[in-house]
């Protein structure tokens, strides 16, 4: 049988763009209180900026760009290692913060923090990708992917470096949309990588389920709200901490 060629849909893909941003400039505002924090409220600026980057600006990113590759059957996902591709995406991405927010390693920081972060990224799209349920056989050139491994990390360095260097509002949009950049840019690197060949062996059990857009629209939606929500909780900490100060 032939190869499945990607294209995409071009609504879903933009939409992917736009959460990534969204997400990104969500955690540029809050990882830039992670180097200041005490201990007591550090927790919070981490898994806050965590969220907002790893689940948000990337993980969320990646479900809809996976939803906007057409193709001839509709895509379905294993629940558990869709959910653990979140997981890792947040716990790694706030290691890297931490790693590099609070310098805990001097000069190296920043690379430590941006490889692991990196590493994340990438571990999170191919247990994404590995999470996908479709009657056809999925294979990867290698050095694609490791062009995607590659960019993860270069992109996670640099994120991090503006997360802890800008501090004009005007100034972390611009950069949240460079972020955006390079998320989709791996992202849809290590789609490339990835061939699909039909396979009328393979059955995939017949679930009731949304459509791609839909489903993209649901997740964009949730993904949206939960960003706004840490914004405004941010808004109140900050506020009541000049409060008591």
């Amino acid at each position: 049988m032939d190869f499945i060629t990607s294209s995409y849909n071009l609504e879903l893909l933009v939409l992917s763009f736009v959460v990534s941003v969204f997400g990104s400039f969500t955690a540029l505002q809050l990882a830039i209180r992670i180097p200041m924090a005490n201990r007591r409220a550090l927790g919070f600026w981490v898994l806050a900026a965590g969220i907002a980057l790893g689940g948000g600006g990337i993980w969320s990113m990646h479900f809809i760009g996976m939803l906007a590759m057409k193709t001839p059957f509709e895509l379905q996902f294993d629940l558990a290692p869709t959910l653990l591709s979140f997981v890792i995406a947040v716990t790694f991405v706030s290691v890297g913060l931490v790693v590099a927010g609070r310098d805990l390693l001097g000069e190296a920081s920043l690379i430590l923090g941006g490889i692991i972060a990196g590493l994340g990224v990438s571990s999170m799209h191919y247990l994404g990708m590995y999470a996908l349920r479709v009657p056809a056989t999925i294979s990867y050139d290698s050095l694609i992917v490791g062009l995607s491994i590659v960019i993860g990390v270069v992109a996670s360095i640099v994120a991090l470096w503006l997360a802890f260097n800008l501090r004009g509002v005007m100034q972390r949009f611009g950069s949240a949309i460079l972020m955006g950049v390079a998320v989709c840019g791996m992202h849809y690197t290590g789609m490339y990588a990835a061939t699909m060949k039909p396979d009328s062996n393979i059955i995939i059990p017949v679930t009731k389920s949304f459509s791609g857009f839909w489903l993209a629209s649901t997740v964009s939606l949730i993904t949206i709200a939960l960003l706004v929500t840490i914004l405004v909780l941010t808004s109140i900490k900050t506020r009541n901490a000049r409060r008591l100060a």
